[in-house]
């Protein structure tokens, strides 16, 4: 078992606390009087663990084993009513590295103040952190953003084990970037029409949105992640990546330019079928800023 102790930060905590520091929120490193908001103790939504785990190479369970704070005049960007603390950790548990993880870490992390505005102590406590490795500082880490790192219970390692499997998933759904080609087409009955739409993603692979209306009939649509525009596809379930890229990331409304067409009605049809599919997802609600 490593041994660890109450020590100053090493050298590499200077050029650590800088990229750090430029996640942050850009305020006076010095103000640490006011206790955290209780917006900051909010558990993660779906959201805000995918938007944790999709940039961290490294995700971990750690046990806190030291911690140092570091002095305001070389913590620049922490939020009011947080301090930035120096901690050494011991590796329990790794749900996602690149290489294997050592026993001991030690990273920079913006936690929140007690409610007596003092730092609080977290030896002994466990963690969820979200990280990339540090070049050329083996056991070295740096949150994926200043204060990734999550208080570990049996539910919350639950949910982001879901995450991470989802995640690196042979089909998972790849990042939203646009939507393009959108035509709708009317049928020979009164009501009756059939929106298409295709989604462009970060790395060009295919994808696409339907909306089916018939007479007398609650209106259909779904989604196809393959070069096949299929009638039947469903809406994703909510707390899936699937349903994560379009709620988070559909441009709010079709531009203009996104139309095959140019017929007036067709445009119409085609923004009320948008708006239908961005109703049915529902927010992109995140506790997380």
């Amino acid at each position: 078992m490593a041994s660890f102790r109450h020590r100053a930060p090493p050298m590499w905590l200077r050029g650590l606390a800088l990229p750090l520091a430029l996640g942050a929120c850009a305020v006076d490193g010095g103000a640490l009087a006011q206790p955290a908001s209780p917006v900051a103790a909010a558990q993660p939504t779906y959201a805000d663990l995918v938007g944790l785990a999709e940039p961290a190479a490294i995700v971990a369970e750690v046990t806190v084993r030291d911690q140092v704070v570091v002095p305001p005049e070389r913590a620049p960007g922490v939020r009011p009513g947080f301090v930035r603390l120096y901690l050494q950790a011991q590796t329990l548990r790794v749900l996602r590295s690149p290489s294997p993880l050592g026993e001991s870490l030690a990273y920079l992390a913006d936690v929140p103040l007690n409610a007596k505005g003092k730092p609080p102590k977290l030896k002994k406590q466990t963690f969820l952190v979200f990280a990339d490795p540090v070049p050329a500082s083996p056991g070295a880490l740096q949150l994926v953003q200043p204060d990734a790192q999550l208080p570990l219970d049996p539910v919350l390692e639950g949910r982001v084990r879901t995450v991470v499997e989802q995640l690196v998933a042979r089909d998972a759904p790849p990042p939203i970037t646009g939507v393009r080609d959108v035509i709708s087409v009317a049928g020979n009955l009164a009501g009756e029409s059939e929106t298409q739409m295709s989604i462009e993603t970060a790395t060009r692979a295919p994808g696409s949105l339907t909306v089916v209306r018939r007479p007398n009939m609650a209106p259909q649509w779904g989604v196809s992640w393959t070069e096949v525009v299929d009638q039947a596809a469903q809406p994703p379930q909510p707390g899936t990546l699937a349903w994560y890229r379009l709620a988070c990331s559909l441009p709010r409304q079709l531009q203009p330019d996104d139309f095959l067409q140019t017929d007036e009605a067709g445009r119409q049809r085609a923004q009320a079928d948008y708006r239908l599919i961005l109703d049915s997802l529902g927010p992109c609600e995140r506790t997380r800023h």
